[in-house]
């Protein structure tokens, strides 16, 4: 008789290979510039007086780039565009995503939602948010006693 660890997890790992081969397989659709959506990668820091974001979006035109704040919600939405006069074009393979993205960042309380700048310089997009005057830090003097 052939003992046989017990494992948990093998059903469940099976299984995420399983809809992984399905979805591969519908993305390989007929149409090679299906409307899939594409999520811009993105860099966030901060210094002393604002917060930085940085958003990845080669190729896409400056006129198809949307930000907004609305309630503490920082909005970037945008869509890179198929050329149609690729269309006709004899594809080997497209890696590249085309269609529309969302992305969204809750803000924290320091931020002044009224200072935004926005910036766009060789496919990537720059927000500046400015801190709150009362969030940025003090030097507190130290006098002698």
């Amino acid at each position: 008789m052939t003992i046989t660890r017990y494992d948990p997890f093998r059903e469940a790992v099976s299984l995420q290979h399983r809809l992984n081969s399905l979805f591969r397989d519908l993305n390989e659709d007929d149409n090679p510039v299906a409307a899939s959506s594409f999520v811009p990668p993105v860099d966030i820091y901060e210094d002393a007086d604002k917060v930085v974001l940085k958003l990845e979006v080669p190729g896409i035109d400056q006129k198809d780039l949307k930000v907004s704040v609305e309630n503490n919600t920082l909005t970037v939405k945008g869509e890179r565009k198929f050329e149609a006069d690729e269309k006709e074009q004899n594809f080997h393979r497209i890696e590249r995503s085309y269609g529309s993205f969302f992305r969204a960042f809750t803000l924290p309380s320091s931020v002044n939602t009224e200072e935004v700048a926005a910036s766009y310089n060789a496919g990537v997009l720059k927000l500046e948010l400015k801190k709150k005057a009362e969030a940025q830090p003090k030097q507190i003097e130290i006098k002698a006693a």
